[in-house]
C-alpha cells in the first residue's frame, strides 16, 4: 500500500475510456527501458514476497480511502513479484505543477496529503522514481485509470496568514509608541523581536523600515512645538528642557533598536544607502529639532551664557553644559553651529579684558611717573620675591622632569628680576641634579643602562642651560659640581661600566653608527669620564677589553681605537696611555714578523699559523698555561721564534 501524495497536474481519464486489459505476466524487456536513466529501486523499499497481489481492494490507513476509491477503478492483478533488479526511469517532478493541480484533485480525495495522478502506464515511487507500465502497476488501479503517486515528506513553503503582516506591525507600532510615551509595553520583548525576524524572513524588511521611520518621525515632529512656543528669553530652564528631550530620545532609540535589531543587522546593513536605526534617530532629531533656527539659536545662546557665567566666577551646572556639548557633537553640528561662535565670543572677551588692563596700566603710570620703577620693584618683591623658595619647591621638579623648556625660560626671566632670585634658583638646580643622578648611579638594577642614562641626562641639562638659563656660567659650573658629586657616590662601579660601554661601542663600530656619529659618542663618554675619581679602575678594565679586541680581532675600527686612545692621552696624560700604546706597537710588530715568516717558510703543509709576540709589561697578566704543541706545528714555532731573535 502507498500513502497518498501530490495530485498530478494531468486530469484523470474520462470514465468512458476503454479499460486496459490486465497483464497476466510482466516481462522486463530491455527495449522498453531508457538506457540513460536506469536505476535500481531504493534500498529502503522491501521486495514484495507474495507471488501475486490480491485482487481485493487494499485497506487504507485514513478515513479518506472511501473517497479515493470512488475515483479509482478496481485494482489490476499483478502476477509477478516486484524485484530490486527491475529497471526504472526518472521523470521530472515539477512541484509547482503539482500544487496547481491540487484543486483539480480535491473532488477525488479529501485526504490532507496531496495525491498526484499520472496517466496510465506510468507509476511513481515515493522518492520520485518512476517505473514503466511494463515493470509493475499498483494494486488499487484499473486498466486505463490514473495511478496514484505518493511523495513522502513533501511540505509546502509556509505562508503567512492573510492579516499576519498588518497585525504584527500593529503590535510593533504599539510597542514603539509605548516606549516613546514612557508607558508599559503589552507584549514580551522576545515576542516582538521574533515578530521582526519573521517579517524580515518573508521579505517585508523594506516596508518595515519605512513604517518604523514614519512612526519615529511623527513622534519627533510632535516634540518641536514645545520648544518653539517657549519664551524667547534664554534661560537655564530651556537648556534643561532640551537636554531632557535629548536624553529621552537616546534612551528610546536604544530600546527601539533592541527590538528591531534583526532588521538593523540584516536589511539595513546590506543597504549602504540607509542609515542604521540609531543614525536614523539622530538624523530625525537633528532635522526636526536642533536644525530649527529658533531652537538652535536659543540652545547655542544658552550654552555661551553658561560659559560666560563661569568665566565671571559664578557656579554653573557643569553636567548640563557637558551633556549639551556632547549632544552637539553627536549630532555633528558642533563645529558649524557652536565652535565658530564660541571662538568669536572668546576673542571678544579677551580683547576687552586686554584693553581694560592697558587702560589701568596707563592710568597708573600717568598718575605716578617718577615712581614707576619703584612701584614695579615693590610689586615684584611682594608677589615673587617673598615666595621664591615656596615656588621652586612646588613646581621646579615637575618642570625639569617634563622638560618644559618654555616654562623654564619664563621662570628664569622672572627670578632674574628679583634680587637673589637667580642664586635661589641655582641652589635648587644643584639639588635636583644630585637627586636625579643618584637614582641612576645608586640603583644596582640600572647597571645595564647606567651609562646611557647618564649620557641622556647630561644632554638634557646641557639643553636647559643653553636655552633656558642663557648659558649662565654659574649654572654650568654648578652642573659639573653636581655630576662629580653623585657619580662618585658608588666607588669604582661607574668607571667599570663606562669602560664596558666603550668596549661595546668599539666592538660594534660602524655597524651601529657612522664614523662621525661614533666620534661624537666617544666625546660624550669622555665628558662623563672626567667626573669619575677611579680612573685607574677604568684603565684596568679598558686595557683588559682592548687586549681581547686586538688579539681576537673584534675591533671594528682601528681608527676609532686610536681616536679613543688619543682622547684618553689628552685627558689623563702620556703616562696613562703608554702601556696602551705599547699594545698597539706589539700588534703591528707581530704582523710584520708573520709576513716575514710566511715568506721564508719552506716546510710543506697546509698549516696556517698566526703568532702574536707581546711585551709582558704592556698586556694584562693571565694565569700561565702549559701548551703541548702537535709535532706538525713544533718546527714552525721554532722557526718563528728564531725570526723574532
Amino acid at each position: 500500500m502507498f500513502p497518498t501524495g501530490l495530485s498530478s497536474p494531468n486530469p484523470p481519464p474520462p470514465p468512458t475510456q476503454e479499460a486496459r486489459p490486465a497483464a497476466t505476466d510482466v516481462k522486463t524487456d530491455s527495449g522498453n527501458i531508457t538506457s540513460s536513466k536506469k536505476r535500481k529501486i531504493n534500498g529502503s523499499e522491501r521486495e514484495d514476497t507474495s507471488d501475486t497481489i490480491s485482487s481485493s481492494p487494499p485497506k487504507t490507513l485514513n478515513s479518506s480511502s472511501s473517497s479515493s476509491s470512488s475515483c479509482s477503478p478496481t485494482p489490476l492483478h499483478i502476477q509477478k513479484k516486484l524485484r530490486f533488479e527491475d529497471s526504472v526511469d526518472f521523470i521530472g517532478l515539477d512541484v509547482k505543477m503539482a500544487e496547481e493541480a491540487a484543486a483539480a484533485a480535491a473532488s477525488c480525495s479529501n485526504n490532507k496529503s496531496k495525491a498526484m495522478f499520472l496517466p496510465g502506464g506510468v507509476g511513481h515511487h515515493a522518492n520520485g522514481l518512476t517505473k514503466t507500465a511494463g515493470s509493475t502497476t499498483f494494486s488499487n488501479s484499473k486498466p486505463g485509470a490514473a495511478k496514484k503517486l505518493v511523495i513522502k515528506n513533501f511540505r509546502e513553503k509556509p505562508k503567512l496568514p492573510e492579516n499576519y503582516t498588518q497585525e504584527t506591525w500593529q503590535k510593533l507600532k504599539e510597542a514603539v509608541e509605548a516606549i516613546q510615551n514612557s508607558t508599559s509595553i503589552k507584549y514580551n520583548l522576545e515576542e516582538l523581536y521574533q515578530a521582526v525576524e519573521n517579517l524580515c524572513f518573508h521579505k517585508i524588511s523594506a516596508k518595515l523600515y519605512k513604517q518604523l521611520r514614519a512612526v519615529c518621525e511623527d513622534h519627533i515632529k510632535a516634540q518641536i512645538d514645545q520648544f518653539r512656543e517657549y519664551p524667547f528669553t534664554v534661560s537655564v530652564l530651556f537648556l534643561k528642557k532640551i537636554d531632557k528631550c535629548w536624553q529621552d530620545h537616546c534612551r528610546q532609540m536604544i530600546m527601539i533598536r533592541s527590538i528591531f535589531l534583526f532588521l538593523d543587522r540584516t536589511y539595513v546593513l546590506q543597504n549602504s544607502m540607509l542609515p542604521s536605526i540609531w543614525d536614523m534617530g539622530l538624523e530625525l532629531f537633528r532635522f526636526y529639532i536642533i536644525s530649527d533656527l529658533k531652537v538652535q539659536s536659543k540652545t547655542i545662546d544658552g550654552i555661551l551664557l553658561l560659559i560666560e557665567r563661569e568665566r565671571n566666577g559664578e557656579a554653573i551646572d557643569r553636567s548640563l553644559l557637558r551633556s549639551l556639548l556632547s549632544m552637539l557633537s553627536d549630532l555633528q553640528i558642533y563645529q558649524e553651529s557652536f565652535e565658530q561662535r564660541f571662538l568669536e565670543e572668546t576673542n571678544r572677551l579677551y580683547a576687552a579684558e586686554g584693553q581694560r588692563l592697558m587702560q589701568e596700566r596707563e592710568h597708573t603710570v600717568s598718575l605716578f611717573p617718577p615712581l614707576r620703577k619703584s612701584l614695579i620693584a615693590a610689586v615684584e618683591k611682594q608677589l615673587l620675591g617673598e615666595h621664591l623658595t615656596a615656588t621652586l619647591q612646588k613646581g621646579l621638579t615637575n618642570l625639569l622632569d617634563e622638560n618644559r623648556i618654555q616654562d623654564l625660560s619664563l621662570l628664569y626671566q622672572l627670578f632674574s628680576r628679583v634680587r637673589g632670585g637667580v642664586q635661589v634658583l641655582l641652589q635648587h638646580w644643584i639639588e635636583y641634579i644630585k637627586a636625579f643622578g643618584s637614582t641612576i648611579v645608586i640603583n644596582p638594577e640600572k647597571d645595564k643602562t647606567m651609562v646611557q642614562e647618564l649620557l641622556d641626562f647630561k644632554d638634557k641639562v646641557d639643553l636647559i642651560i643653553d636655552v633656558c638659563f642663557m648659558k649662565n656660567e654659574k649654572f654650568v659650573n654648578a652642573m659639573k659640581e653636581a655630576f662629580e658629586t653623585f657619580i662618585n657616590k658608588r666607588p669604582n662601579k661607574p668607571a667599570e661600566l663606562i669602560a664596558k660601554h666603550v668596549d661595546s661601542k668599539l666592538r660594534a663600530g660602524n655597524k651601529e653608527a657612522t664614523d662621525e656619529e661614533l666620534e661624537k659618542m666617544l666625546d660624550k663618554i669622555m665628558i662623563i669620564f672626567r667626573f669619575i675619581y677611579g680612573k685607574d679602575v677604568f684603565e684596568a678594565f679598558y686595557k683588559k677589553d682592548l687586549a681581547k679586541r686586538l688579539l681576537v680581532g673584534k675591533s671594528a675600527s682601528v681608527d676609532a681605537e686610536k681616536s679613543m686612545l688619543s682622547k684618553l692621552k689628552h685627558e689623563c696624560g702620556a703616562a696613562f696611555t703608554s702601556k696602551l700604546e705599547g699594545m698597539f706597537k706589539d700588534m703591528e710588530l707581530s704582523k710584520d714578523i708573520m709576513v716575514q715568516f710566511k715568506q721564508c717558510q719552506n716546510i710543506p703543509g697546509n698549516i696556517e699559523l698566526t703568532v702574536n709576540i707581546l711585551t709582558m709589561g704592556y698586556w694584562p697578566t693571565y694565569v700561565p698555561m702549559e701548551v703541548h704543541l702537535p709535532p706538525e706545528v713544533s718546527p714552525e714555532m721554532t722557526l718563528c721564534f728564531l725570526l723574532t731573535q
